[in-house]
């Protein structure tokens, strides 16, 4: 055998050697494309299994507004969201309001009624892209970020076929995928500073621009749509809507400034009637007005009044019944252990040393507030003042500091006792008793001019008319001062039944006149206060000594016109306080944004 016999046959060898490992390898892809499909078919028929089975919708979603009419109680909110969304140049919104009033629901039927404006930029095809900032979790590396987006690098797992060329993937994140759109950002307050930071610079730039280590504007082999979004960024044109429970003066000012603040109040009783009575309706059961009214003993918004509803038909039909009763509506109270709302309501009758005030909480909600104060005369000189309910010392934090200053209602009681001794009284001489009840700690200076009307009624014996409200800060000359939240505090006063509400001049509206069942009168002093309240501005104690004193020496006639402990005069029979006690209707403001 010669050596070219030799190598032919090596060469065989050889040729045999590779075919058999090629077509080993080929099988193996066959066989693993084969298991792939095999087990994608197992899975798509679980998924079609899956997607067959569906349970009844859930109440809250049968009872989901779907247009502006089926939004309860926002009249004015709706008003103000589709000016700011409707018109030709849309702008940026955040919506204050408590949870289950319709902050979502109003945004999204708002979107609708903006698409088929035709002034509106918003095209039919826009989209409403939603994203919950509690749960809107990034990477500070920019690994992932769903809200404005990041960059996959090669060096990541599951980089594909373009990590392996060593090419970065750019990830577009809810900014992006809201082009042309809204983007509703719910709890937007909770939105942790680093994004937030990021959303305002996209609202700015309207685009967000990527970066990565790893991209080379030279590389021939990146795709150019690559090569677009590292150079010209990603799109993002939206209009963002953001809903929050807190308080505006809980959210950065930078965003603030850049949007339109729209406030949604808390619903009323008979509001939250008519979305259980609705909730009723749609799951089928007979109306009952009784569980209504338990109903809304319960639920201090929409979405509470439609659990209730939801627990109580299940009771009933789970005991074959067609229609719930208020023992169903009270079972459901008392093992959730629900609450029942607090309805704060004006006296029922005049009080001395008892004066209603007015507060405001959370995103500008108004509440009735309570004032009583005792007078107990002691030796010259020789009184004290104690007040309760309020917070004895408050911490203000910010910019790497943190100060603390003594409460401001102390402060605003210090106040108060200065002008009363230049108007003549003399606190000096009574141990004074000032609580704020109700057993929520109490902060600010707007309880200023009722806590003065307080302490006068209490030092002087004269009872203040239960039907009127006040509010305003008073400085130390006796001037009325403007104060926050008015519009919410007359509300308040509204609905817990006062038919008089005092505030400074310097927040006087025009919304204010012609009040059915409501008189709002400004004052610009604490001596206009003591006049509406009391019926005669205050004379000074030596003054009313002289006067005393000389009504003695006059005949009995004139003995009898001052037989009276006041101080002051009776109040004039066409006084302000004869308001006709209508309860009907709201006080609102279109233009709170």
């Amino acid at each position: 055998m010669n050596l070219s016999m030799i190598m032919m046959l090596v060469q065989f060898f050889f040729a045999v050697i590779i075919g058999i490992y090629f077509w080993n390898l080929l099988r193996g892809q066959k066989t693993n494309r084969t298991a792939v499909d095999r087990e994608s078919r197992k899975e798509m028929d679980k998924l079609r299994k899956l997607r067959s089975i569906s349970l009844t919708k859930p109440l809250a979603e049968k009872t989901r507004p779907q247009s502006l009419g089926d939004i309860v109680g926002q009249k004015d909110g709706l008003r103000a969201l589709k000016a700011a969304l409707c018109s030709g140049n849309p702008q940026h919104v955040i919506i204050y309001g408590p949870p289950g009033v319709g902050k979502t629901a109003a945004a999204r039927v708002v979107m609708e009624e903006a698409k088929r404006n035709p002034a509106s930029p918003f095209k039919a095809d826009a989209k409403f892209t939603e994203i919950d900032a509690t749960t809107a979790r990034f990477d500070e590396r920019g690994i992932a970020d769903p809200l404005i987006g990041s960059v996959h690098d090669p060096i990541y797992q599951g980089a594909g076929s373009m990590g392996v060329a060593g090419i970065p993937q750019p990830k577009p994140g809810a900014v992006t995928k809201a082009h042309g759109g809204i983007l509703f950002v719910d709890e937007i307050g909770e939105l942790h500073p680093i994004q937030m930071n990021k959303l305002l610079k996209v609202l700015e730039d309207r685009k967000v621009l990527l970066e990565s280590a790893y991209y080379n504007s030279e590389d021939s082999n990146t795709p150019a749509y690559v090569h677009d979004i590292f150079q010209n960024g990603l799109p993002a044109d939206f209009r963002l809507v953001g809903a929050t429970t807190r308080s505006p003066q809980e959210l950065p000012p930078a965003l603030r400034s850049r949007c339109m603040e729209i406030y949604f109040r808390p619903l009323l009783p008979d509001e939250i009637g008519r979305i259980a009575e609705d909730a009723i309706q749609k799951i089928g059961l007979k109306p009952c007005p009784e569980a209504v009214e338990v109903v809304k003993q319960y639920a201090t918004n929409g979405r509470e009044a439609v659990n209730i509803i939801q627990l109580a038909a299940g009771l009933a039909l789970t005991e074959k019944r067609d229609s719930l009763a208020a023992s169903d509506v009270e079972w459901v109270a008392s093992s959730s252990q629900l609450q029942p709302r607090p309805e704060r309501k004006v006296p029922d009758r005049p009080q001395v040393g008892l004066v209603n005030g007015l507060a405001v909480y959370g995103p500008n909600m108004g509440a009735l507030l309570e004032i009583e104060v005792t007078a107990v005369p002691v030796a010259p000189g020789e009184g004290k003042y104690n007040i309760t309910g309020v917070v004895e010392e408050e911490e203000i934090g910010g910019n790497s500091r943190t100060l603390r200053r003594k409460s401001m209602a102390k402060g605003s009681v210090e106040n108060v006792l200065t002008v009363l001794r230049s108007l003549g009284l003399k606190p000096g001489n009574y141990d004074l008793h000032i609580n704020f009840p109700g057993g929520t700690p109490i902060d600010g200076p707007s309880a200023g001019i009722a806590m003065a009307t307080a302490i006068m009624s209490a030092v002087k014996g004269i009872p203040v008319d239960n039907r009127v409200a006040m509010t305003g800060e008073i400085s130390i000359h006796g001037r009325v001062k403007p104060i926050g939240g008015v519009i919410a505090k007359v509300e308040a006063a509204f609905q817990a039944g006062a038919t008089t509400v005092i505030i400074p001049k310097e927040n006087w509206q025009t919304l204010f006149e012609n009040l059915e069942g409501l008189r709002v009168i400004p004052v610009d002093n604490v001596q206009e206060v003591f006049l509406h309240v009391f019926g005669s501005e205050l004379k000074p104690e030596a003054a009313e000594a002289d006067a005393r004193a000389e009504a003695q020496e006059q005949p009995s006639e004139a003995m009898d016109k001052s037989a009276a402990p006041e101080i002051f005069p009776q109040a004039p029979a066409a006084s302000f306080l004869q308001a006709k006690p209508g309860r009907q209707g709201q006080i609102t403001d279109a233009g709170t944004c």
